[in-house]
């Protein structure tokens, strides 16, 4: 229901049937108000020298979820073997380690220690395990990076993981 000013300039109630019935009633000042803020919400752009300023996105880069809490790679690359951005299946084992040597071609060797206790004289003794695992060209790595690896269907002779991602 509306409200309507008699000809003194005094406002009449609304009538009881829009109370019943639950509907709002209609007031042009609080409208006027609502635009207004409406207005206020719109982002409007900034212009500078004539130009729009927008916020730049970075590129977006296509990856495969690997169905593991890992970031993806900030780059794209071609390699049929990355678990990103080519069709390598991953399951199985996921370990942590330092990379030892990136002197093979697409190829990593991380190391991981571990302590094994010893019954006999109540003590730990350190222990290494070294696994080759593939490189992807779109994760930067270096000698003493720690590196998140997946087991994946061997590669080559020794190669049965692959780098999912630098921690």
């Amino acid at each position: 229901m509306y409200w309507s000013e008699d000809e003194e300039g005094k406002e009449d109630k609304e009538t009881p049937k829009a109370e019943e019935a639950g509907e709002e009633v209609y007031k042009p000042e609080l409208h006027a108000q609502e635009i207004e803020k409406v207005q206020l919400k719109k982002k409007v752009p900034v212009k500078k020298k004539g130009k729009t300023l927008r916020k730049r996105k970075a590129p977006k880069v296509k990856y495969r979820d690997i169905g593991v809490d890992v970031p993806p790679p900030d780059r794209e690359c071609q390699d049929p073997y990355c678990p990103f951005h080519g069709k390598l299946p991953v399951r199985g084992q996921i370990i942590e380690g330092v990379v030892v040597s990136t002197k093979m071609q697409n190829t990593v060797v991380v190391q991981r220690e571990r302590l094994r206790y010893i019954p006999k004289y109540e003590r730990y003794e350190k222990r290494t395990s070294r696994y080759f695992a593939h490189w992807p060209p779109c994760i930067d790595l270096e000698v003493g990076d720690m590196v998140k690896i997946m087991e994946c269907r061997p590669l080559s002779k020794h190669k049965s993981f692959v780098v999912i991602g630098r921690l």
